[in-house]
């Protein structure tokens, strides 16, 4: 499912503006986690990942959603899912802050997806 979310998020924003989504570079090296829920029935689908801008040790959590006529929406998680990856591997402090990030904009993307 990736891939539509990166082939949306470019036509809207841009060719380039989307190397966080981009298939052709997923491997090993792309950031984890990531979340993603399709809705078989309509085409939609949701995904949380992390996304960075000019320094790719600085990131944070977005959640997006793909509505089943077409086009990307930008869900903004309340409150802040910004944490540091360092070049050198992952230290506790920066796991944890991580793991917090991760899981404040999935549970953002299932109040999304549930009403809840």
């Amino acid at each position: 499912m990736f891939p539509v979310f990166h082939e949306r998020f470019e036509e809207k924003w841009g060719e380039g503006t989307a190397p966080f989504l981009d298939p052709s570079v997923y491997d090993a090296e792309q950031p984890r986690p990531r979340a993603q829920w399709i809705n078989v029935d309509t085409g939609a689908a949701v995904a949380v990942v992390p996304v960075w801008e000019d320094d790719p040790t600085t990131r944070s959590f977005a959640v997006f959603y793909l509505p089943p006529s077409g086009g990307i929406w930008v869900l903004r998680p309340p409150g802040l899912t910004s944490y540091i990856e360092s070049a050198s591997g992952r230290v506790g402090d920066e796991v944890t802050l991580r793991n917090d990030s991760f899981q404040k904009a999935v549970a953002h993307a299932e109040r999304f997806i549930y009403g809840e």
